[in-house]
């Protein structure tokens, strides 16, 4: 990473990125660079999701308890995916905890309300079985639907220095 004494002059260039961004603001944030952001999010979340309707369905619980578990473990892969990174990097616990929670924590909510909404709204998805096809079309199609409005909204945040722009920082 090359520093400069200016923040607007900043650049970030990320190995295996073949991208560079100005600090600060969005013009120079790519489609490419927000997406690369945004898959990362979505692998934790869409492990803890389906973790949490696989374990809720086959319990037999309620709708509610199944949501309620997909969104916790959905928030908690994705953060540990991004903790894991972080702490190769040789940051401190309690340094990289702060830094997932700035990077993933709107990208992940924007995420689990599509996610969620997706599969409430459609009809008979939340009845739907592990053994159904119902199930796993709900679920695969809320989760691409999740990455492509997400997806703008990490690359508006990378572009402000914010999300997995602070993430980056680390991967050197």
């Amino acid at each position: 990473m090359q520093h400069s004494t200016h923040p607007h002059h900043e650049q970030h260039s990320h190995p295996g990125h073949h991208e560079t961004h100005p600090a600060g603001h969005g013009g120079g944030v790519s489609w490419s660079m927000a997406a690369r952001a945004t898959l990362h999010c979505l692998t934790g979340c869409a492990i803890g999701e389906i973790l949490g309707m696989v374990i809720g369905t086959a319990f037999g619980w309620g709708n509610a308890s199944t949501m309620i578990t997909a969104i916790v473990l959905a928030f908690f892969f994705g953060y540990s995916l991004t903790l894991r990174s972080i702490l190769r990097a040789g940051v401190g616990f309690k340094a990289a905890f702060r830094v997932a929670l700035a990077a993933d924590t709107l990208s992940i909510a924007v995420m689990e309300l599509i996610d969620n909404g997706v599969i409430t709204l459609w009809p008979s998805a939340m009845n739907a079985q592990l053994a159904d096809a119902l199930f796993w079309t709900s679920l695969a199609l809320s989760l691409v639907l999740a990455f492509a409005v997400t997806t703008p909204v990490n690359k508006w945040m990378i572009g402000r220095g914010k999300g997995h722009a602070v993430v980056h920082r680390y991967h050197h």
